[in-house]
């Protein structure tokens, strides 16, 4: 069968399906019924996975889709800690660790729109050869947004009564796309 949206994929992707009805059994409960599917992908680019569902009237591909549908909350579960520091916060109350996740997780969602329209106009700093705007990451979105801010904001404060001493534009991107990227 042909699967959409198989983690991040455009076009579909075909796997090799079995899919049946079985009772689930746990001592101490009664037999449940389910429906599982087991997965297997014929170009071996990943491991066979097994998938389950208490609703056995589901269609073997309404079983799986949410769990490839997940990975995408995965991963940005995972760029938030590892860029922002969710789940790293050191507050002394409840309260304060329950405003700060969410501010975090907007401000994943800031960068991450900002950057969209960025990157749809412009190329992607540090772009390596092999490098498509499909891959992008939030390396790459974080960066980007850091580009702007601090180009667009070097000369805003320099001081009214002095001659200013320009940085050559060329060097001053060059700059600004090495710090955006350090850390």
């Amino acid at each position: 069968m042909t699967v959409s949206s198989w983690y991040g994929r455009k076009q579909g992707k075909t796997l090799e399906i079995a899919s049946d009805t079985a009772l689930w059994y746990r001592p101490g409960t009664p037999p449940k019924p389910i429906r599982w599917v087991l997965v297997r992908d014929p170009e071996g680019k990943r491991a066979p996975q097994a998938f389950f569902s208490t609703d056995t009237a589901r269609e073997p591909a309404d079983i799986i889709a949410p769990f490839v549908r997940r990975w995408q909350v995965e991963v940005t579960f995972a760029e938030t800690r590892a860029h922002l520091g969710v789940e790293t916060q050191r507050q002394w109350s409840d309260k304060a660790i329950a405003r700060t996740t969410p501010a975090l997780l907007g401000l994943y969602s800031l960068i991450s729109l900002w950057a969209r329209d960025l990157l749809s106009t412009t190329s992607t700093p540090y772009a390596a050869a092999w490098y498509r705007k499909t891959n992008l990451t939030f390396t790459d979105a974080i960066g980007s947004v850091r580009l702007a801010l601090w180009v667009g904001d070097v000369f805003q404060h320099s001081p009214p009564d002095r001659e200013p001493q320009e940085i050559p534009p060329d060097r001053l991107v060059r700059m600004a796309e090495a710090l955006c990227f350090a850390a």
